[in-house]
């Protein structure tokens, strides 16, 4: 039987002060950096490694991306992002990131990514890294 691949994930981050404004808070395009981080590392613990990828001629282009800031992230803050899978087609991964310290969430993102080769035209998602997800409960 199959291993299940993973759909979510967490991973630390401690903010650097190279990340930071002179008031010491991140910097807003620093997050969208974390983001990638994020989809990188869920990549990797499902078995891939996006260079691999690449070499191969499969590549993941943003076509969507947002973000809404509920509180700042400052200097040395130990922060975990969670990122998660929720909705994957044959040609598209959608995401969410949710960035939180100590449980206090400071910011939620979604992105969409495309699956395309390197004429920039789309292709499906290998099979290999296709994942059927649960549907999702839906309140009436």
């Amino acid at each position: 039987m199959p291993s299940q691949k993973p759909t979510s994930c967490e991973l630390p981050i401690r903010v650097r002060y190279a990340e930071s404004d002179p008031m010491g808070v991140l910097h807003h395009s620093k997050y969208f950096e974390y983001f990638e981080m994020g989809r990188t590392e869920l990549l990797r613990r499902a078995g891939f490694r996006y260079r691999d990828l690449e070499e191969r001629g499969v590549l993941f282009v943003v076509v969507k991306l947002e973000c809404r800031f509920r509180a700042p992230a400052r200097y040395d803050d130990e922060l975990i992002l969670t990122t998660r899978i929720t909705r994957m087609s044959r040609a598209r991964i959608d995401h969410e990131y949710s960035l939180t310290r100590d449980g206090r969430v400071l910011c939620e993102a979604a992105s969409t990514l495309a699956c395309v080769g390197r004429d920039g035209r789309p292709i499906p998602i290998p099979d290999e890294m296709f994942v059927d997800l649960p549907p999702r409960c839906v309140e009436p």
